[in-house]
């Protein structure tokens, strides 16, 4: 199965071979300046690929992109964001 990360309104996600959501990871507005990732899940099929941070990583992309700062709600991507420092110019204070 190829893991490509498509891109929907407030969510990263990537489907299986049947088209079905096999990872993805959810962010919501917080305000104009700031979006709270408050969701990330990966199937058991793909764990261990990296995928759950890739799709945080895709959403860093898109806060540098847009000038935005992120608040990392979900547990998982509490942990990269404390683990990553490259990261931490999106990271809201």
């Amino acid at each position: 199965m190829s893991a490509e990360i498509k891109k929907e309104e407030n969510r990263f996600f990537v489907n299986d071979d049947h088209g079905t959501i096999a990872a993805e990871i959810t962010f919501t507005p917080s305000g104009e300046s700031k979006i709270t990732i408050d969701h990330t899940y990966v199937s058991d099929s793909l764990r261990g690929q990296g995928i759950a941070g890739k799709l945080v990583e895709s959403v860093v992309q898109e806060a540098r992109g847009k000038g935005l700062k992120i608040v990392p709600v979900c547990s998982y991507a509490k942990a990269v964001f404390e683990r990553k420092s490259e990261y931490q110019d999106v990271l809201a204070k």
